[in-house]
């Protein structure tokens, strides 16, 4: 059993979804991320999710493509990223996806981008704009070297291919909880639990469900958990945070951690969902 269903076995034990917190690698220096992702984890982080900067990213909403803008002006580079991992894999036992466009993979090449993965333990792979229909390759290389290949469904998605999902997925089902781009919003809507509903009836626990896009408070996480969701993926929040303390690291830090830890809270409780009729 691989890092990432472990992890969803082990929760799954004590009645808890996961947390999966992303950071845009490099924001707003490498030097930073195995501190923030130290913070996320310290406040109850369970998967972590490393964004590599792209100059063209088009599944990021304004804070993450400040966030990989950021990143880049201060030379995050790929082979950065997977440096990074290996410092963090060093200090903790988490297990870690990068998030990477196509292009990154292809201008490498599928085996030595799953490579470096592996080398640097790397546990899974999300490319949000690989179709699975032209993923046949890389789905074989990545298995491979061991990795889980995470794809991603959104509303609109069918049935039919939901099932065709759910036979090319590992680790888990990233669902698109809204349409659009990624970024924290005030509530989670009606149609996306809606979804969440849906798709947890049609897959029947066979692969984990983790939630994305848009949440970013204690109640959305409860929401979308209570819903039949997995996990809760949570970015735009901590880069907000990250890009609110620029020049007070430390500030930074304990804003971070105290923002995973009451997240977290929200895979743990019940209560009455947040949504927006």
């Amino acid at each position: 059993m691989n890092a990432i269903s472990a992890t969803f076995q082990e929760l799954r034990r004590k009645n808890e979804g996961a947390l999966i917190g992303y950071v845009m690698a490099g924001d707003p220096t490498p030097k930073h991320t195995p501190k923030i992702v130290d913070a996320l984890i310290a406040g109850g982080a369970d998967i972590v999710e490393l964004g590599i900067p792209f100059s063209d990213p088009i599944a990021d909403g304004p804070t993450l493509q400040r966030a990989a803008v950021r990143a880049l002006e201060a030379g995050t580079t790929p082979k950065k990223v997977f440096d990074i991992v290996g410092a963090i894999k060093n200090a903790h036992d988490v297990p870690m996806v990068v998030m990477t466009y196509y292009n990154i993979i292809y201008q490498m090449g599928i085996g030595a981008f799953c490579s470096a993965c592996e080398k640097s333990g790397v546990n899974g792979i999300i490319a949000p704009d690989l179709p699975v229909e032209e993923a046949a390759l890389y789905n074989d290389t990545a298995a491979r070297y061991g990795l889980d290949t995470i794809f991603l469904a959104a509303p609109s998605t069918s049935e039919e291919r939901l099932e065709r999902l759910v036979k090319v997925s590992s680790g888990f089902l990233y669902l698109v909880s809204a349409n659009g781009v990624t970024g924290a919003r005030e509530t989670v809507q009606n149609e996306s639990v809606v979804f969440v509903k849906r798709t947890s009836s049609i897959i029947k626990a066979r692969i984990p469900l983790a939630v994305g896009f848009g949440l970013s408070l204690p109640s959305h996480i409860q929401t979308v958990i209570n819903n039949g969701a997995n996990a809760a993926i949570v970015g735009s929040r901590f880069a907000q945070i990250v890009e609110q303390n620029l020049d007070n690291g430390e500030k930074m830090l304990n804003e971070l951690r105290q923002c995973a830890q009451v997240l977290k809270e929200g895979t743990l409780l019940s209560g009455t969902p947040d949504v927006k009729q």
